[in-house]
Parts: C-alpha cells; sequence; structure tokens
C-alpha cells in the first residue's frame, strides 16, 4: 500500500489540479483532514498556499512535519 503512487486530482483555490503522491501519504493526508474538521481540498489548499516547491513535494513534507511534532492522527 505504501508506495503506490497516483495521481490526485483537487481543486485549490477554485482550480482544479493534479499531483503524484504515494498512497501511505494520500491516507495520512485524510486523516490529518478528518481530524481537524476540514474537507480535503481544505488542507491542500491551505497546504498549496504556504508551499515552495511542488505540491506534491508540499504535501509530503507537511504529512512529515506533522508527524514529527506528534500530531500523527
Amino acid at each position: 500500500m505504501g508506495q503506490a503512487v497516483r495521481k490526485r486530482s483537487v481543486t485549490v483555490a477554485g482550480h482544479r489540479t493534479s499531483f503524484s503522491i504515494e498512497e501511505a501519504f494520500w491516507q495520512r493526508l485524510k486523516a490529518f483532514a478528518a481530524a481537524d474538521g476540514i474537507s480535503l481540498n481544505t488542507l491542500i489548499e491551505r497546504i498549496d498556499k504556504d508551499r515552495q516547491g511542488n505540491l506534491s513535494s508540499a504535501v509530503r513534507v507537511y504529512v512529515l512535519e506533522r508527524v514529527a511534532a506528534g500530531g500523527g492522527n
């Protein structure tokens, strides 16, 4: 499960976009959104707003930083 990379389509700031990410990161991202009581698109919009690289990398870094901070819900 953790190594499968899939392209995901999301809406960010009202525009459809897509990025590729491993299933393990995607599942953790969905869990974070649920734990925060927000939609997955809302969480991705927040990540997108603060990113410096591409969206795939920004999502991975977000997940890693949140897990490292003890927010591994």
